[in-house]
């Protein structure tokens, strides 16, 4: 399993996702009886939400996209899994700007675990890097490759 240490900075263009959602919280997700990520990814790959979404583009990446922060990492949080489209009356709205890219390639659930543990602790030994906590989001390029990127504020 490979993490890469040092995430890169980009700046993206606004795009949009639509798929399924569900409304979580961190402590929800760290109890196995009331976490809901996996199941809406079982649910995205049951309902072959990929080959049933209007108005998708070419892109073939699968997004699992955090948005409608209650407040920070401690409060309420929507997970969207999906694809990205041109627009779609349930379209989450991924806002351009500066994303911090943290990359992980290796099996699934581990190595996605292990990226989410890296940001974790970059973002606690920076406290001067300000997270944005509009959309982050994770973008699988293949069943062992992602990308996850989160929004920070540059001064």
């Amino acid at each position: 399993m490979q993490t890469e240490s040092q995430p890169q900075l980009r700046r993206l263009d606004a795009f949009n996702v639509s798929g399924v959602t569900a409304r979580t919280t961190q402590r929800h997700e760290s109890d196995p009886d009331a976490a809901q990520i996996g199941a809406l990814w079982d649910r995205f790959f049951d309902e072959r939400v990929y080959e049933k979404t209007p108005h998708r583009i070419n892109d073939m990446r699968l997004f699992g996209v955090y948005s409608a922060y209650e407040a920070d990492a401690h409060g309420a949080f929507d997970i969207t899994t999906g694809v990205a489209v041109s627009d779609g009356p349930s379209a989450i709205r991924i806002e351009g700007g500066d994303y911090l890219v943290f990359t992980g390639q290796g099996e699934m659930p581990q190595m996605v675990l292990a990226v989410w543990k890296a940001i974790w602790q970059y973002f606690e030994a920076r406290p001067d890097i300000k997270r944005r906590y509009r959309s982050d989001f994770e973008a699988y390029s293949g069943p062992e490759q992602v990308a996850i990127h989160i929004g920070v504020e540059l001064d």
